[in-house]
């Protein structure tokens, strides 16, 4: 199975204990281990370097990886449904798939595969390890075409939207986006010129350090994501992202966070092409209204340089600051808002404690509400409930929906928000603080 990894496979360094179990190692005397009586821990599997051909890696062991692991051009990666890996602070484990990589990572709703610290259970925090990247060929809008990733993480962009990083599905992402350097920490996923033939649904990023989710450029397209307690913005695109997405959730803490969307077009040229302008339907952003963890938690949705957006049925809740903040002037995004390349409706913006939305005059869009859409318990950290009431505003009829494009990707549903009456994150998402 490991043919590609000989130079970097290594026993388990008998020290270390993940969470509250200690887990035996490879090697060592272990004199209850011919004792059938004995329950067998998983092995665990030390893995480093780069990946050049094709890998699987097993449910039935579990792996730690040190530095940052590539998965080159030309291999795949394999990860089994409930497959736990852990990714090593001291060296800054991370996994990164190169362009015409492919990682094929299918979990399921009752075994996810899980990317976590190597910290024990009850010690675990923001930036404990680096996180999961992606690179692909979809196009972006830098001069030339193409981009280096933050961290060393890789060269990306190309000109072929469709192309394909892999599978995601069923995946969360805990406790990861170590600081590189000053100010320099990684996303917990980021999708660097990701193209649309990437699966990707079902995901959660728990408690990274930086943004949970950002999207350099690329077309990829993601469905059912959860971002909670990030502790910079929950999700994020530059670059000329040009994706889909729907049915996503975003809630903060605020001891440590930003906006819940931040978006650009790029930065020192705002009417580079291709401009961002993602199709996003069915979004709830949940901040932090309180000071109960701290100050931070500013505002629901930041919408700037440049730009271009369609974005519908979104709930905007309890942001310190305001609901949807559009940036005006030579670095805005006035100019695409007037000009209906960005747009927002049929939405509810309520509770955001400076008020709704605050951008340029005119160019608004149609069917925005401020009433309460009832969602059962919004700021509950440990144990959330972000289902929206029957008889409120967000699902009753008070309020029309908009209907997505019908193009296989997009789901025509009843209720405005990201989830509706049926909880799609049970079972494989954890709230877990630590």
């Amino acid at each position: 199975m490991h043919k590609d990894m000989k130079p970097r496979i290594q026993s388990f360094l008998p020290l270390l204990v993940v969470g509250a179990l200690a887990l035996a190692g490879c090697g060592g005397d272990d004199s209850s281990s011919n004792d059938p009586t004995t329950p067998t821990q998983p092995e665990v599997v030390v893995v480093n370097g780069e990946i050049t051909g094709s890998e699987t890696w097993t449910a039935d062991n579990q792996y730690l990886i040190q530095g940052a692991l590539f998965v080159r051009e030309g291999a795949t990666l394999t990860i089994q449904a409930g497959t736990t890996i852990f990714g090593d602070q001291a060296t800054t484990g991370t996994l990164v798939v190169a362009r015409g990589g492919q990682l094929i990572a299918q979990g399921t709703a009752s075994n996810p595969i899980v990317f976590t610290s190597s910290a024990p259970v009850g010690s675990r925090a923001r930036g404990q390890w680096g996180g999961l990247i992606l690179n692909g060929r979809a196009p972006l809008n830098i001069p030339g075409g193409e981009k280096e990733g933050e961290g060393g993480t890789g060269t990306f962009g190309g000109n072929d939207p469709g192309d394909s990083s892999g599978i995601l599905r069923y995946i969360r992402v805990e406790y990861a986006g170590i600081e590189f350097s000053p100010d320099n920490e990684l996303n917990g996923i980021a999708f660097q010129g990701v193209g649309a033939g990437t699966a990707c649904d079902h995901l959660q990023v728990h408690f990274n350090l930086d943004d949970a989710y950002e999207w350099f450029g690329g077309t990829a397209a993601c469905k059912y994501l959860v971002a909670s307690a990030a502790g910079d913005d929950s999700f994020d695109w530059t670059d000329g992202f040009q994706g889909r997405g729907q049915f996503w959730i975003a809630q903060q803490k605020g001891d440590d966070a930003d906006n819940g969307f931040e978006c650009d077009n790029l930065e020192g040229a705002v009417d580079a092409t291709p401009r961002s302008m993602p199709t996003i339907y069915n979004v709830t952003l949940i901040g932090d209204p309180t000071e109960n963890y701290g100050t931070q938690s500013a505002r629901g949705m930041v919408l700037r340089r440049g730009t271009g957006a369609e974005l519908r049925n979104f709930i905007v809740q309890g942001f310190k600051r305001v609901g949807v903040y559009v940036d005006q002037g030579s670095y805005g995004s006035d100019k695409t808002w007037l000009s209906g390349e960005l747009t927002l409706g049929n939405s509810i913006i309520t509770g955001n404690l400076q008020g709704s939305i605050d951008g340029p005059s005119g160019g608004w869009a149609f069917d925005l509400d401020g009433g309460d859409p009832e969602i059962a318990d919004p700021y509950n950290l440990s144990s959330p409930d972000f289902m929206p009431s029957a008889s409120g505003i967000a699902r009753n009829g008070t309020l029309p929906v908009a209907t997505p494009p019908n193009d296989g990707f997009f789901e025509a549903v009843d209720y405005i928000g990201g989830m509706g009456g049926t909880d799609w994150t049970q079972g494989w998402t954890d709230f877990s603080q630590n």
